[in-house]
């Protein structure tokens, strides 16, 4: 999956694949995460936020979506 490097104190990079509603954060300290069956207004809200940090946490995180550290 292309991830797109964002600005950010927590995030590293972020992807997203319409087709499977899969989103790929890379985390400065964490690793890389996959989240599944997240809607595409999500990712682009995510892309959009302010604090992306903060939007990955209240808004996918603690959202519950299934998930698997890829690296």
């Amino acid at each position: 999956m292309i991830r797109i490097p964002v600005e950010s104190s927590n995030l590293a990079s972020v992807g997203y694949e319409s087709e499977t509603l899969t989103l790929e954060i890379e985390f400065i300290k964490s690793g890389i995460y996959q989240y599944f069956g997240v809607p595409e207004e999500v990712y682009n809200e995510l892309m959009n936020a302010g604090s992306k940090g903060s939007y990955c946490n209240q808004y996918i995180k603690k959202a519950g979506y299934s998930y698997m550290k890829v690296s």
